[in-house]
């Protein structure tokens, strides 16, 4: 007996239906990044694993899928390595053997091989580089709801300017793209220099994590128990009770702002995070703030350019837990949510002052998003909120009396679709019920019979599936009416 086939955990097939959705998805994100002078490129789905390893921690590091060398990839493995298979096996064994064994790997995120293309072909670059890249990514990670070994990912990324509009411009990508969704989200943002001077004002510099993921859980566990998990974490009471105005955070964003720049104010670097989002906030807020002349301030005010769209209100929160796990990020980061349904992360970014600088450039600062594709597939499914046009069906299927009635039909089938209307005759000569059924289950909203007596007047007969109206019009007027 044949053996059943499968595919592999955390993969997903995609039929008709899905790939129309997904495409919808695809087109919406990809208009908006284009609207913003954003242009695409691709990189291979397999990178050396010089180029990856080592760019997203530890954790990242036993995620990667490794690929072995082809042909007699053991030929360059020692006896003694080769032992290793039936002796001890330890961590380290295993990480010396791959080495031998795999020289490339699947790539993780489109980040980092972004980083190597801009290394790789800097002459041929225009700076600042604006480029767009839907691509499947993979992960070695625990197959679950939302999460996938196997998905694609829509990044965004400037690289070679500093200016924070970039940051603004970025968000306003978010928003524009979720309002054309109909998704509500909340935009959370923070930066990592905020993070570091926050560590570095209470001298807990390798603790940083260990204090994010405790103050994230204030809403759940309350204060008393985060200070508790803090001080297991071996934070000392001194260093708490520093942490306080942090923890118990609250007010509008300016208020946090104010805040926190109050706490870390003899942080060089942690002022330097809260001046960045301050001028972030206060151009999508079109506030005044941002802009240094009065003649700036008034037109900055009036301007919706640096307002975030408010027919769908999207929220963006300063979120001081935000921490984005990828070591990278030397700025500003975000990360984006749906209020309506749950699930995680379903975009996220930030700013890298120096990723180019592992593969040889230093200097050049970059910042990107990424938008993750399989999961607002999940988010527009669970809200029902794909147009009921994005499965691009046929329009009209010709239903199929034989061959002398296919002679007729066929050059009118070729002038609708000169017009660009979708067009198909059904192949076999069968069953009338049958070709409705097809047209049916294909939901195709029109069907054009051409019998003896259409044929005699040079003419069709089109009924709509919905209605069951019939018309008998000239392959001119069908045209006008399938239009």
């Amino acid at each position: 007996m044949a053996q059943k086939p499968s595919i592999p955990k955390g993969t997903r097939d995609f039929g008709p239906v899905e790939m129309a959705k997904r495409n919808y998805i695809f087109n919406t994100i990809r208009s908006v990044y284009e609207l913003y002078g954003f242009q695409q490129i691709e990189t291979p789905a397999q990178e050396t694993l010089a180029t990856l390893m080592g760019k997203y921690g530890e954790e990242g590091d036993k995620l990667l899928f490794k690929i072995l060398n082809s042909g007699d990839y053991l030929s360059k493995v020692s006896d003694e390595e080769r032992s290793m298979v039936n002796g001890q096996w330890s961590m380290e064994n295993s990480l010396r053997l791959a080495s031998k064994i795999c020289e490339k790997g699947l790539r993780y995120d489109l980040t980092v091989p972004f980083a190597r293309y801009v290394v790789m072909h800097r002459e041929e670059l225009q700076l600042p580089f604006k480029r767009y890249q839907v691509q499947p990514v993979w992960r070695a990670d625990r197959p679950q709801k939302g999460r996938y070994r196997e998905f694609y990912q829509f990044d965004g990324d400037v690289v070679g300017s500093d200016s924070l509009i970039n940051e603004v411009e970025l968000m306003q990508i978010v928003d524009a793209v979720f309002s054309r969704f109909g998704v509500r989200v909340q935009i959370k943002i923070n930066n990592r220099k905020i993070l570091t001077g926050i560590a570095e004002v209470i001298g807990a510099a390798d603790k940083i994590v260990d204090i994010t993921v405790a103050i994230d859980k204030l809403d759940k566990i309350g204060i008393d128990n985060v200070n508790a998990e803090l001080r297991e974490d071996g934070l000392s009471d001194e260093q708490i009770q520093k942490l306080q105005p942090i923890i118990m955070l609250e007010g509008t964003n300016e208020e946090k702002l104010n805040t926190i720049a109050e706490v870390l104010k003899d942080s060089e670097i942690g002022l330097k995070g809260v001046e960045e989002l301050r001028y972030i906030l206060n151009m999508l807020n079109g506030s005044a703030e941002a802009n240094s002349s009065t003649e700036d301030r008034s037109v900055a005010s009036h301007s919706s350019l640096f307002t975030l769209h408010s027919s769908l209100n999207n929220e963006l929160q300063l979120d001081l837990t935000l921490a984005r796990g990828l070591s990278y990020y030397t700025g500003a980061i975000f990360e984006v949510k749906a209020l309506d349904t749950p699930m995680g992360s379903i975009s996220g970014g930030g700013r890298y002052d120096n990723l180019t600088g592992i593969f040889g450039m230093p200097g050049l600062s970059g910042v990107g998003i990424s938008f993750g594709v399989d999961r607002i597939y999940d988010v527009l499914n669970a809200l029902d909120l794909y147009p009921k046009d994005s499965l691009q069906t046929t329009q009209v299927l010709f239903i199929n009396f034989g061959e002398k009635e296919t002679t007729y039909c066929l050059p009118i089938i070729n002038k609708v679709r000169a017009q660009g209307i979708r067009a198909e005759i059904y192949p076999d000569s069968t069953k009338m019920k049958k070709q409705m059924s097809y047209a049916n289950a294909k939901q195709i909203p029109f069907v054009v019979l051409a019998g003896e007596s259409e044929m005699q007047a040079g003419k069709v007969t089109l009924k709509n599936m919905e209605t069951g109206e019939q018309v008998l019009v000239s392959p001119d007027e069908l045209i006008a009416k399938l239009s």
